[in-house]
């Protein structure tokens, strides 16, 4: 009779043990179907950047270049071009996005977005320097970085690559912040991935 109570305890302690493991196994599947299901543009404007901002000047550029190349090449509502220019403003030191409020900033993406659409220009890929090419300098206390970035752009059947260097500087909260970015030229340092 011992025998036979330990016999049905452990088959039990075995239903539950493969019952528990179906029912977290499951949850987990149905969790990556739904993050298969987001688009680009939901994955970026669903980050909380609160929680999980780049840890560094590189990373925060990539991901400034996932948002360019949704404003230049994806499928959006209003809202999500909302939520877009949301995340990039994030991105910003206080300087830049002072320098950009956000309607005007708004405005600029959807104008330069309509222009390379008008005339045809995708943006095939973007790439970000190495983590070994960033470089670091202090300016009046303020740590600075400087990360190079390429893009290149499909128009027709030619194509073309074109570079651009960011400024970011470490705010207080020890947040890397895009300062300013401009265009330049290609040189045996500009090898991006």
């Amino acid at each position: 009779m011992k025998k036979t109570g330990i016999v049905i305890l452990t088959i039990a302690l075995i239903a539950a043990i493969c019952g528990s493991f179906y029912v977290v196994n499951d949850k987990s599947k149905r969790a990556n179907q739904k993050e298969k299901v987001l688009t680009e543009v939901q994955r970026i404007t669903t980050k909380d950047l609160d929680k999980n901002y780049p840890q560094t000047p590189r990373e925060v550029v990539k991901l400034y270049n996932r948002i360019v190349k949704c404003y230049y090449g994806m499928q959006y509502s209003d809202e999500e071009l909302d939520a877009l220019t949301d995340q990039a403003l994030k991105l910003f030191d206080d300087e830049l996005a002072a320098n950009n409020p956000k309607d005007t900033y708004k405005q600029s993406v959807t104008a330069d977005a309509q222009s390379y659409k008008d005339q045809g220009i995708t943006l095939a890929q973007t790439g970000v320097c190495d983590s070994n090419d960033v470089k670091y300098v202090t300016d009046n206390g303020s740590k600075i970085a400087y990360v190079k970035a390429s893009y290149f752009m499909k128009e027709g059947s030619s194509y073309s690559k074109t570079y651009q260097e960011y400024v970011l500087r470490q705010d207080k909260e020890g947040c890397w912040r895009i300062l300013t970015f401009y265009k330049i030229a290609a040189d045996s340092d500009t090898e991006t991935e």
